[in-house]
């Protein structure tokens, strides 16, 4: 009997979405606030990219890294949030293994990008404030276009092994997922094998590539905080100022939860469960919904433009 119990879950046709156990009582009501966030999180990217499609004046490497990030936010939280209100409204906890496996893919590739993206946007911010002169030299149409495709490439490969892993490992104790979506070690937790080499490469993506952007985007910041403090007038220090310090906010809103995530599943073991899950949706949720404000809303050239566009609706 125990045969073939193990057969049938060696290479399962589904596995179950658990959504946030311990907290299954509680599922409508905290989909509430995660459908709120989704629904901004649309409504403001792809008002960011609908202005700057319109807005000829925007066409230009700040505002193509902006429209680069909305996108992605996009993919981001479409990947994840459909299918864990699905759960938390319906009930609807079975997902394809091929679907699982593309869903995991798409969220850790789409994360890179992003975290690609904040350093494409952090050189953008250094070569404008403190070499004004030669930014359009220097960040041309065909270079950011260079930088977009090795953001996407990057993205793409490195997490290329990750499907690939968790497709070679047989899974004889449960087809239970423990979490809202297809989380890369929420599931390769489950195969009944030595998984070292899937944290280890977790552990490499989380620590290397993400350090070595963090250091980055830090050195960006840290010269353009130079740049601003010898600025002639206070007025301009503290606006420059109060826009990195909003860029700096968000940034670290995407990294802390998502290297929060990272380290639970491997050493977290005394975090809560539902805790640790609500802390993976978060980053995933909160930055597609704060970059549009903040990169856009915040932004003059955007706000300004946004406003005509509802003034002449207006009149």
């Amino acid at each position: 009997m125990s045969d073939a119990n193990t057969t049938d879950f060696t290479n399962p046709s589904t596995f179950i979405l658990l959504g946030s156990p311990g907290l299954e009582t509680a599922h409508v009501w905290i989909s509430i606030p995660f459908c709120a966030l989704y629904i901004i999180a649309i409504l403001g990217n792809f008002t960011i990219l609908f202005i700057v499609k319109m807005e000829p004046s925007l066409h230009g490497p700040m505002y193509y890294f902006v429209c680069m990030l909305a996108v992605t936010d996009l993919g981001l939280s479409t990947s994840t949030l459909p299918k864990m209100l699905s759960i938390f409204w319906f009930n609807s906890r079975e997902i394809n293994f091929n679907a699982c496996l593309t869903q995991m893919y798409f969220i850790h590739c789409v994360s890179v990008m992003e975290s690609g993206i904040f350093v494409a946007m952090a050189l953008d911010r250094y070569v404008a404030i403190c070499h004004p002169l030669r930014h359009s030299t220097i960040l041309t149409n065909p270079v950011v276009a260079k930088i977009g495709m090795a953001v996407v490439l990057r993205g793409g490969m490195v997490v290329l092994p990750y499907p690939f892993l968790v497709r070679r490992w047989p899974y004889c104790r449960t087809n239970i997922v423990p979490h809202t979506y297809c989380e890369h070690m929420a599931v390769v937790n489950l195969a009944c094998a030595d998984i070292s080499v899937n944290s280890y490469y977790g552990l490499f993506l989380a620590f290397f590539l993400s350090s070595l952007d963090v250091c980055f985007i830090a050195v960006s910041y840290t010269q353009i905080l130079r740049a601003i403090f010898s600025l002639s007038t206070k007025d301009a220090r503290l606006k420059t100022f109060g826009t990195c310090g909003s860029h700096i906010v968000v940034i670290l809103a995407s990294y802390i939860p998502a290297l929060f995530s990272f380290l639970t599943h491997r050493f977290g073991h005394n975090v809560p469960l539902h805790f640790h899950i609500l802390i993976a949706n978060m980053y995933l949720l909160v930055p597609p919904m704060l970059n549009p404000i903040i990169y856009g809303v915040r932004t003059k050239q955007i706000r300004d433009r946004l406003l005509r566009l509802f003034t002449h609706k207006g009149t």
